[in-house]
């Protein structure tokens, strides 16, 4: 691998006017095809295998009328206090107001309040639900205009109008917020070098990079479903690893080119070694986002694969552009000195720095260290105990917003189950009497608990499916909820009939329950290919296994922050977040084992193999350790901070999957970076010794030799020392 590497690097140094041609080119196909091909991104999502997405898929066929996945707006209207809305004059403002909804576009029916009996015990309160012909990704900015337009008798009258439902979302627009991560990047770029033609170039790289990787995922949206939250995802682990794996070579280069090599040369070895292992850094983030697949999620397996896609990408531009890009600068990295700022080598370990002081800290009193970090990483995971999975809904929005105003007024006026509905399909095509088991259903399932109502059952023209809505007492997020949906789904409908249960609140209970049962074969397909990833890369059987300990540490204290914050609500005013607490998103834990995973695997890489280095070098176990960490701490620490800053910036979003998703990857690149990799991984290694290289004879005869640590690319080299390792290690 390092040959490989070293040749591919110091082709693209020579070749560097064709490379860069290239990817320039390609940057602008992409923008083309971005501009030209893309289009809408999908707001809505399937579960197959569900109950809920069954029912779906029966009404969809034999109720289309009905559009159980069309967009759907819930106009609430609330009188004055002492008056009612059946009240004569706001009666006739009401009918108007509804008259006015159904003549909007892709409007398909609107149900009115009085008819359909949406109204309040207390006559003050009720609303209109618009359902569309279409799904809510469909609707344009027009036609959520054109609701509020018909409203405007009502405010004309004095009735406070508040807007609830998919339908009115309006599409999320791009913050600023998003880059303040590149903004970041290059300070510490330029903190890290002192020199802003060596800060400049990961940068350029990187934003070319993932120019390439977003306009990519643009363009293949004109041609396949894309979730809305797709693409801002790739941008931000994309931008991330970018900008690491750029720096990484970059470091590696100056450190070459500080010991006299020509720049030929020291971008065939910073490609060789560094770049070795940036490809297997990246090929277990591919491999943790690709297996987000085996989920069975529509929806969650176009994230990771385009997420995987970016990866890829910055992997290639690591190794191909950024050695022509340094082709172009030359000896030019070592000037450009930014006033005021130190310039030492980033890998040298020559001197007393921070990282040296700390690994020989670590590495003498391995003990106390270890207790230490791991007991402060259990006690942040303590509120992960707590943890409750959801969608999002209206109750989470922010305060001052007309969708958390509308929930509200509901809730108030009708019972906190009222805006978590159920809709319960009766599939009587092969019953006796359809009409009969529908009423069977109807009386059962008014008798069971938490139920405040269910309506009359509606059937379809041909009289084969029925449709009844029951409205629970408790909250769309409750257990209580929760537990009825399993016992309406248990109550036996009888004569040939079949029952099921779907709706938002139902999906939600499907697609935890889906992703609960998925998380453990995920976990292990991951985590098996990763370790045998590992144990190639390091020659090692217990060091792969200590960072995969490491990693769970890192999960679990993962959680407990994002419960604890987004859950409980602590310090939710510190990240800048509004609205509700609530339960965690649910797709949120996979997605994060699957992304945290590949970039705790990073830093293991990085870090690890500085060690590996020496120690086949033939320095000391604690000695390799030491001069391993302190060749690769300040390079890790930079490309954390990158990392962290560029997730971060993502808190912000008005997004609440890519908010929590940036709270969680800040947090657990912190601390896996700081904490696991450069704390407790410097402290197990020493505790282990010489067995931490320990490896069956058997089984380092069958692993392939990918000489991760560029031992070969040594002019005076004798073949690998790697038959020997297990000899050393075997006591």
């Amino acid at each position: 691998m390092a040959t490989i590497l070293y040749r591919l690097g110091r082709f693209a140094f020579r070749r560097r006017g064709l490379v860069i041609a290239l990817w320039v080119a390609l940057l602008g196909i992409a923008g083309v095809g971005a501009a030209t091909l893309s289009g809408p991104t999908a707001t809505g999502f399937s579960i197959p295998g569900t109950e809920s997405q069954r029912a779906v898929d029966l009404l969809q066929e034999r109720f289309p009328q009905v559009s159980a996945d069309g967009a759907t707006a819930r106009v609430v209207l609330q009188a004055p206090a002492g008056q009612k809305l059946s009240d004569p004059a706001t009666k006739a403002v009401v009918e108007q107001v509804v008259g006015k909804l159904g003549t909007g576009p892709q409007v398909q029916q609107v149900a009115d309040p009085f008819k359909a009996g949406t109204i309040a015990p207390d006559g003050r309160t009720g609303f209109a639900e618009v359902t569309y012909k279409v799904t809510a990704d469909a609707l344009t900015e027009q036609d959520r205009a054109a609701v509020e337009t018909a409203t405007e008798p009502a405010r004309a009258a004095g009735l406070s109008v508040e807007y609830g439902g998919d339908a009115m979302q309006a599409e999320q627009a791009q913050s600023l917020t998003e880059v303040i991560g590149l903004g970041v990047a290059a300070v510490v770029l330029m903190i890290t070098f002192g020199s802003l033609v060596a800060a400049g170039l990961p940068l350029l790289a990187a934003i070319i990079g993932v120019g390439i990787g977003a306009a990519g995922i643009t363009t293949a949206s004109g041609f396949i479903d894309i979730g809305s939250g797709t693409p801002i995802l790739a941008f931000m682990i994309g931008l991330a690893v970018s900008i690491d794996y750029a720096l990484f070579i970059m470091s590696r280069y100056r450190h070459e080119i500080a010991t006299g090599k020509e720049p030929e040369d020291a971008v065939g070895h910073a490609v060789g070694t560094a770049g070795s292992a940036v490809v297997f850094a990246g090929l277990t983030v591919v491999i943790a986002l690709a297996g987000l697949s085996v989920v069975g999620i529509p929806f969650l397996t176009q994230m990771g694969l385009a997420a995987a896609f970016t990866v890829v990408i910055a992997v290639a531009i690591a190794v191909t552009l950024l050695p022509a890009l340094l082709g172009v600068a030359g000896r030019r990295v070592l000037g450009g000195k930014i006033p005021f700022l130190k310039t030492p080598d980033p890998e040298a370990a020559d001197k007393p720095t921070i990282g040296r002081r700390w690994g020989s800290f670590v590495t003498r009193r391995p003990i106390p260290v270890l207790l230490i970090a791991v007991l402060g990483l259990g006690i942040i995971a303590v509120p992960a105990l707590d943890l409750q999975l959801g969608l999002p809904d209206d109750s989470s929005a922010a305060p001052s917003s007309t969708q958390r105003k509308a929930y509200d007024t509901l809730a108030e006026g009708f019972g906190p189950g009222f805006n978590g509905p159920l809709m319960v399909v009766v599939d009587g095509a092969h019953a006796s009497d359809p009409k009969a088991a529908a009423a069977r259903i109807e009386t059962a399932t008014k008798g069971l608990p938490d139920v405040t109502a269910v309506t009359p059952a509606v059937f379809n023209q041909a009289g084969d499916t029925a449709i009844l809505r029951v409205i629970p007492a408790s909250g769309p997020s409750t257990t209580e909820t929760k537990h009825l949906v399993a016992a309406i789904r248990d109550v036996p409908p009888g004569g040939g009939a079949q029952v099921s249960v779907t709706g938002a609140t139902a999906f939600n209970i499907d697609m935890s329950a889906k992703l609960g049962s998925a998380l453990i074969p995920y976990l292990a397909l991951v985590i098996g290919l990763a370790f045998l990833l590992l144990m190639v890369v390091f020659r090692s059987v217990l060091v792969p296994l200590k960072a995969t300990l490491g990693f769970l540490l890192t999960v679990a204290s993962t959680f407990g922050a994002v419960v604890a914050v987004f859950q409980w609500g602590w310090l939710a005013d510190l990240f800048g977040i509004t609205g509700q607490t609530g339960p965690v998103i649910s797709m949120l834990p996979v997605f994060l084992v699957g992304v945290v995973f590949g970039l705790a695997m990073d830093y293991q890489v990085f870090l690890v193999t500085r060690m590996r280095e020496q120690h086949v070098h033939g320095a000391t176990p604690v000695r390799a350790v030491v001069e391993g960490f302190s060749h690769g701490s300040r390079v890790v620490t930079a490309a954390a901070i990158i990392m962290i800053a560029v997730f971060s910036g993502f808190i912000l979003s008005s997004e609440t999957l890519v908010r929590e998703i940036g709270f969680g990857l800040a947090f657990a690149v912190f601390v896996d970076a700081f904490i696991v990799r450069m704390t407790i991984v410097p402290a197990v290694m020493a505790l282990l010794g010489r067995s931490a290289w320990w490896l069956p004879r058997w089984l380092n005869r069958l692993l392939p030799n990918v000489d991760i640590e560029g031992d070969s690319l040594q002019p005076s080299s004798t073949p690998t020392q790697h038959p020997r390792i297990p000899e050393l290690a075997s006591h």
